[in-house]
């Protein structure tokens, strides 16, 4: 089956720039956008998924880029939300650099389709470019930042 990354994108889920200023405050209000459309069972089990998961090693992959992501009881589909922060955002990265992308993956424990992972990796392999991730950055609203993201999975 072909994976398009834009698939998985959806407006409400798009935070064009985060107010947090650190690496649990970031979770916490991504986790929020989903709370916030009734699309999570418990925002707080969720959030402690993703902080537990944290404490195995930072989901900073560098470059300015963070994935976290596991799966819960709390969510019934595979959900991406997408969050940006020009100042940056101390995510404890591989590379101790500031994190400005950051790609929120979450998936119920069984999933159907078994999405979770190759979704994952399709992200990482986007944001792999300097191209890209600039023009994430710059994207103005939620409809240029998933031109983008096509333009990145036609890459591959």
């Amino acid at each position: 089956m072909l994976i398009r990354l834009p698939d998985f994108f959806e407006t409400t889920h798009f935070i064009p720039e985060l107010t947090a200023s650190d690496r649990d405050g970031a979770l916490r209000e991504m986790v929020g956008v989903l709370a916030a459309a009734s699309q999570v069972r418990d925002g707080e089990i969720l959030l402690e998924m993703l902080r537990q998961r944290e404490q195995l090693g930072s989901t900073g992959i560098g470059r300015g880029v963070a994935v976290p992501h596991g799966r819960s009881l709390a969510i019934a589909r595979l959900m991406v939300i997408v969050g940006r922060s020009t100042t940056g955002i101390d995510f404890d990265a591989m590379d101790g650099k500031p994190v400005h992308l950051i790609f929120l993956t979450v998936a119920p424990p069984q999933d159907r389709a078994n999405l979770y992972l190759p979704v994952l990796g399709k992200i990482v392999e986007a944001v792999k470019s300097a191209r890209i991730r600039k023009k994430l950055l710059a994207a103005p609203d939620f409809t240029a930042f998933m031109a983008v993201m096509a333009e990145a999975d036609d890459d591959e």
